[in-house]
């Protein structure tokens, strides 16, 4: 039995599923609009069918009230002639229609009270019938929107899965790592040989170079040439003189 109801419950939510899923809010209105109008048509006819009853009853009312009148006249003309049998049968008649007055007085204020209230029912049923069909199109229009609004969400969440600041800030940390490789690829390109000496210019090659002869031993000798040279040619300066006087 358990495992039955279990059934019976998931055969129940897949057909309620499948029934809301299938449900189109406009298609239900105008459906309800029509059920209302058919109900309508019936509540008119039932309250026409029990005002006819009221007329009936009230015709019936009218016929054993005015029976009752005549045979009493009846009964008085009969005691009057004197004819006391005649007088009986024609108040027992009267009495006869007294009671069928009454009853049908009875039936006929029974009968007024329900075709009142039909006719409350059929005026309930008739504004709601208003009330729904001039509402149809603001909620269709609600409808219609909220449909829209509902696909326009659906692509957006299948063309952005993700979240967007998340997406940004995992674009801004790839942008950064570009950026610090290219820094480094930069530095390295810097630190190689033809770097260093654009470095260092023309005006310090001379520096250098006296630098690295100094270091050879080079230096010193070329120093001491330079101060023979420097000897000579002040004694060559000083001689020149001395001829010229001669």
């Amino acid at each position: 039995m358990a495992i039955l109801d279990r059934v019976s419950q998931l055969v129940r939510a897949n057909v309620n599923d499948l029934i809301d899923r299938a449900e189109d809010p406009q298609k239900m209105l105008d459906q309800i609009l029509r059920d209302m109008q058919s109900n309508i048509t019936q509540a008119r006819a039932q309250v026409a069918s029990m005002i006819a009853q009221e007329k009936e009853l009230e015709a019936d009312l009218d016929q054993t009230t005015q029976l009752s009148s005549e045979w009493h006249d009846k009964a008085t003309r009969a005691v009057t002639a004197g004819k006391d049998d005649l007088a009986r049968e024609a108040l027992r008649r009267q009495r006869d229609n007294d009671e069928s007055s009454k009853l049908y007085a009875q039936q006929l204020d029974v009968q007024k009270q329900a075709v009142e209230k039909l006719k409350q029912q059929l005026r309930l049923l008739e504004s709601k019938y208003q009330s729904t069909l001039s509402q149809r199109d603001t909620l269709v229009a609600r409808q219609r929107r909220a449909q829209a609004t509902k696909e326009v969400a659906q692509h957006v969440s299948v063309l952005s899965p993700l979240d967007p600041g998340a997406e940004l800030d995992r674009m801004e940390r790839k942008i950064r790592s570009n950026e610090a490789q290219a820094a480094a690829i930069t530095e390295i390109g810097d630190t190689s040989y033809d770097a260093q000496f654009r470095e260092l210019g023309d005006a310090d090659i001379e520096q250098e170079l006296q630098a690295l002869k100094a270091q050879s031993g080079q230096g010193e000798n070329a120093g001491a040439l330079t101060s023979g040279s420097d000897s000579s040619e002040t004694a060559d300066t000083a001689a020149e003189p001395s001829t010229t006087s001669n």
